[in-house]
């Protein structure tokens, strides 16, 4: 039997649906020879925020902008303390160290993957000013008890909202709950072809800032009010995202329905370990992650196969090198058993039933 080509992640494929769309968005937008901070960002912006729930959406230059320019705005105390999940891509850390804040690393739920809110309030101390918590593989996070321990030791809450664009937290869209950091890179469930962010709140006053800050701290051209930074959605992604902005609920429902076909085919398999499931959300699956102590021999069982799977991720953030002077001496078992063990399987927009299917069926013949 012919093995199967499956590849991890095609963004050709993935995309193929919108390139007509695409390419007369691209025309209009080249034609009409403005280029920065234009019409598309403007209606990007605006679409944006009516699809999340807020009021405002500030486009910026990516994911990592969006987190660094809300820090950034709030204007934290120099020794202050931020809380951030110890299982996180680093991003999420680089952004706190960025302005020589001191990360504070919390423990994830193993079901979940996400910050504990039951690990938080131990973590705080009189310098702790900020939770950042990461809506990661497409779940949402725990927003209720987050939200309650934020209000009662007066923190700010920022989102990390790369990788759930469209996800729900009891009905409510992830990005609502304090001010939402997002990532449209070109792999992510509503993603651009290049780098591009942005940042949701229902702050005007924020807001306002954002937009200051993202264009060299000024407001009004030649008049620079702060010490900002170059950090600005083009108009050539933002025509890109105005056009698959369309098309995320349908992104996101493929996802689902390829993810229920996994659940359905790979339930009961002794030593595999499937994404949770919780009635307060509804998962847009950006990662399908599965974890197996036998990780290895299965990735190269799969790849042997003609499978493509990732791992997201190798290495956890507090033993990355960039990492040993901020984080030394700090032990996190829970994210280290995550992070030997997870496996993330074939689930875009390009992939169809059939592909999922097959590699049910490998991973099947695998632990059988």
């Amino acid at each position: 039997m012919k093995n199967p080509n499956i590849p991890y992640e095609s963004l050709a494929l993935s995309n193929q649906k919108f390139f007509g769309e695409i390419e007369a968005s691209l025309k209009k937008t080249i034609e009409g020879g403005w280029y920065i901070l234009g019409k598309e960002v403007q209606q990007f912006e605006q679409s944006y925020a009516k699809y999340t729930g807020v009021s405002h959406c500030v486009g910026v230059a990516s994911g990592l902008d969006a987190l660094v320019l809300a820090l950034r705005v709030l204007n934290l105390p120099k020794d202050a303390e931020v809380i951030v999940p110890s299982n996180t891509y680093i991003a999420t850390i680089l952004s706190i160290l960025h302005f020589g804040y001191q990360p504070v690393l919390v423990e994830p739920d193993i079901r979940t993957y996400n910050i504990d809110p039951k690990k938080i309030e131990s973590a705080i101390t009189s310098k702790t000013k900020a939770i950042i918590v990461v809506h990661l593989y497409g779940k949402a996070c725990d927003m209720d008890q987050i939200q309650q321990i934020a209000e009662k030791h007066n923190l700010y809450l920022i989102e990390d909202c790369a990788q759930a664009q469209g996800a729900l937290y009891q009905g409510k869209k992830i990005g609502t709950f304090g001010i939402g950091a997002h990532s449209f890179y070109p792999t992510k469930n509503l993603g651009a072809m290049g780098d591009a962010g942005a940042i949701t709140t229902e702050n005007e006053y924020f807001a306002e800032q954002f937009r200051m800050f993202r264009n060299y701290g000024s407001k009004q051209k030649y008049y620079n009010e702060v010490v900002g930074v170059n950090s600005r959605l083009d108009e050539i992604q933002a025509a890109i995202l105005n056009v698959k902005l369309k098309y995320l609920d349908e992104i996101n429902n493929h996802k689902r329905m390829l993810a229920e076909i996994y659940f359905n085919e790979l339930s009961g398999l002794k030593d595999l370990i499937l994404p949770y499931v919780s009635d307060d959300t509804r998962d847009v699956y950006h990662i399908y992650n599965i974890r197996s102590k036998d990780r290895a021999s299965l990735r190269e069982h799969l790849t042997q196969n003609g499978i493509g799977t990732e791992i997201h991720y190798p290495v956890s953030p507090h033993r990355q090198k960039a990492m040993e002077q901020y984080l030394k001496g700090t032990e996190f078992p829970i994210s280290e058993e995550i992070h030997q063990t997870t496996l993330s399987l074939p689930i875009s927009f390009g992939h169809t039933k059939d592909d999922v299917l097959a590699v049910s069926k490998y991973i099947k013949n695998f632990f059988e």
